[in-house]
């Protein structure tokens, strides 16, 4: 078996990545942005640390995150199995990335950065619940926001019939922000159903 071991092997494989996947990226929190990552109740969050890397699911029951500038996230870190796996990395080592998902929605939207922890009271307070509070919260400095590729949802059927909710941003809307308009956001939602269909798999 031979494997791929240098990035010029990697990219000829692949090709070059059209204009869309580059002009969405954002390095903080955009209106459309926003209202996609604050309509999701569930994310998943990967650490790395010493002993390897952790992938977590991270849920509430409203927005999974709270949004503490348009460069800053905070996820309160709710009770568990105590492992602290994902904790555990943060400390020592502060990269992470998050994929949020909304039900219905075949986009996820992506989030790289850094994240520390902290038992501060005041940021703790905002997320109370019957008044139980989180040990910790996750502050999160964003680096880098895109929306994922639509595929693999839509390859595992993950949401059967599930429609999202009404006025979630498309990669369109997404697409049409980002570039000032410079991409047709309209016309982008519009042929992808076609273009996923030809390109699935």
């Amino acid at each position: 078996m031979q494997f791929v071991e240098d990035i010029a092997t990697l990219e000829s494989l692949y090709g070059a990545p059209p204009e869309a996947a580059i002009a969405k990226v954002a390095r903080r929190l955009t209106p459309a942005y926003r209202r996609w990552i604050m309509a999701s109740r569930l994310c998943v969050l990967t650490t790395v640390g010493p002993e390897g890397t952790d992938g977590s699911p991270r849920g509430d029951d409203g927005p999974v995150v709270l949004e503490l500038d348009p460069g800053t996230l905070a996820m309160p870190d709710w009770r568990g199995n105590n492992r602290l796996d994902s904790l555990r990395n943060i400390v020592r080592d502060g990269r992470v990335s998050l994929m949020f998902l909304v039900p219905g929605s075949t986009n996820v939207i992506r989030v790289n950065g850094t994240a520390r922890l902290t038992t501060d009271d005041a940021l703790r307070n905002r997320f109370a619940k019957d008044s139980k509070l989180p040990a910790t919260v996750i502050v999160i400095a964003i680096a880098e926001i895109y929306s994922q590729c639509a595929r693999a949802l839509l390859r595992a059927r993950t949401w059967g019939d599930t429609r999202p909710p009404e006025g979630l941003p498309t990669p369109g809307d997404i697409l049409t922000e980002m570039t000032q308009g410079g991409i047709d956001g309209a016309a982008y939602d519009k042929a992808w159903p076609a273009r996923a269909a030809q390109t699935m798999w």
